[in-house]
C-alpha cells in the first residue's frame, strides 16, 4: 500500500506539473440526448420502482450524467469535442473537456439533511480526477444524506473558449444555478448549497465563492450564483507568483498575464463580509500545493469576519494519499454536523 500510494503521489505531482504528460488515452464517445438527460435512475434493481413509498423513500437516487447548460455554452468557440479519458490506477482522469456536464448523487429521502454539495475535481486545471475525487467524494455525501452534484467543467483553452480564463467559473455558477432550480425535485433546500474543491478544483470552488456579486452566465430566473459554504481540500487559492502553482495558473491566465488577472483570480484577496463560511484541509507536507494557500486564505477569511476553520494534517501530502479516507473526512462531517448541513 505504501508503494502504490508512493507511486500516485509521484504521477499526482507530474501531472499537476506545468507541462503534463502525456496519457495512454480514448476518445470520449459523446453522449446522446437519451443517455444526457435529465432522467432520475436508481442503483437499486429496477424492481424497487414498484415498491411502495417507503421502500422507495431508502433508496438513493442518480440524475445524469447531463449537459450543464440547456442550449448553447457560453464563451465558446466552435470546436470539435476532444475529451479523453484515462481509469489509470482508478483515478478517471478526463482531459480537454469542452462540453460541461454534472453528475447528482441524491439520498435516499428519509436520510436526506436538505443539502447538497457541488464538486469540483482537481488537476491543476489541466486534468479532471473524475473519479478519485469526484465521484468517490460524491458517494460518501450521499451516503450521509447529502446531495452531491459533481461537476466535469471546462478546462481553459484557446480553442474552445473565447476568454478561457472565465470559463471555469461560469461552469460554476451554472452549476449553482442548476441545482437551485431543480432543488424541489431533488429536495435540496435552495439555501443549503454549498461547493467543494480540491486542489484546482478548490481554487475554482474557492473563486465561485469570491466572485459572486454578477453572474456570467445567462440567469434569467435570478437564481443565486453564491454558495452557501465552502469546502476546500488542499486547495490552490492564489495566483500570486510567490504562492500559486504554477500549472494551475498557467493553464487558467497563461504564462504572461497581466497585473489585474493575477490580483483578479489570487482569492486571498478577494474575500469580503459576504463570502460564505468556509473549511480548509490541507497537510503540512504538501510538496505540490504550498499549504500557505490555505493559511492565508484562511486568515483572510478570518480578518473579514467570515466564520472559518482550518485543519492542518502533519503529513498527507498532496491528494492526501498519506491518509486513509475516514481520516480527512471526519473533521469535514463534524463540520457539516455543527453548522446543520448533516443530520445527527
Amino acid at each position: 500500500m505504501k508503494n502504490l500510494r508512493q507511486t500516485a503521489l509521484g504521477w499526482l505531482a507530474a501531472l499537476l506539473a506545468a507541462s503534463p504528460p502525456a496519457m495512454n488515452a480514448q476518445a470520449a464517445a459523446p453522449a446522446t440526448a437519451a443517455q444526457a438527460g435529465n432522467q432520475i435512475e436508481h442503483k437499486a434493481d429496477p424492481g424497487a420502482r414498484t415498491f411502495d413509498e417507503t421502500i422507495r423513500s431508502s433508496v438513493p437516487r442518480q440524475v445524469g450524467p447531463a449537459p450543464l447548460y440547456d442550449g448553447e455554452i457560453p464563451n465558446s468557440r466552435p470546436a470539435p469535442d476532444a475529451e479523453l479519458k484515462d481509469q489509470w490506477l482508478g483515478l478517471g482522469v478526463i482531459r480537454q473537456v469542452s462540453r460541461p456536464t454534472y453528475t447528482a448523487y441524491l439520498p435516499a429521502v428519509s436520510r436526506a439533511s436538505g443539502a447538497a454539495v457541488v464538486i469540483f475535481p482537481g488537476g491543476g486545471y489541466s486534468a479532471i480526477m473524475w473519479t478519485y475525487e469526484g465521484t468517490r467524494t460524491a458517494e460518501a455525501l450521499q451516503d450521509r444524506g447529502i446531495a452531491a452534484i459533481v461537476v466535469k467543467y471546462r478546462l481553459p483553452s484557446d480553442e474552445t473558449m473565447i476568454n478561457k480564463s472565465i470559463g471555469p467559473l461560469q461552469d460554476a455558477q451554472q452549476a449553482l444555478i442548476q441545482v437551485r432550480r431543480n432543488a424541489k425535485a431533488w429536495g435540496i433546500d435552495p439555501e443549503k448549497v454549498g461547493v467543494m474543491g480540491f486542489s484546482a478544483g478548490g481554487h475554482l470552488a474557492s473563486t465561485v465563492g469570491t466572485h459572486f456579486g454578477a453572474a456570467l452566465v445567462p440567469d434569467a430566473e435570478g437564481l443565486s450564483v453564491r454558495p452557501d459554504f465552502m469546502i476546500l481540500v488542499y486547495p490552490v487559492i492564489s495566483m500570486t507568483k510567490e504562492l500559486t502553482h504554477s500549472g494551475s495558473r498557467d493553464a487558467l491566465i497563461g504564462q504572461n498575464p497581466s497585473d489585474e488577472q493575477v490580483r483578479r483570480f489570487s482569492n486571498e484577496l478577494q474575500v469580503g463580509a459576504g463570502t460564505p463560511p468556509a473549511l480548509l484541509l490541507a497537510a503540512e507536507n504538501d510538496s505540490v500545493v504550498d499549504v500557505d494557500n490555505s493559511i492565508r486564505f484562511f486568515e483572510a477569511l478570518r480578518h473579514s469576519g467570515v466564520p472559518a476553520e482550518l485543519v492542518l494534517f502533519p503529513q498527507g501530502e498532496h491528494g492526501f494519499f498519506q491518509l486513509a479516507q475516514d481520516e480527512w473526512r471526519a473533521p469535514m462531517w463534524a463540520w457539516l454536523a455543527r453548522n446543520g448541513w448533516l443530520r445527527p
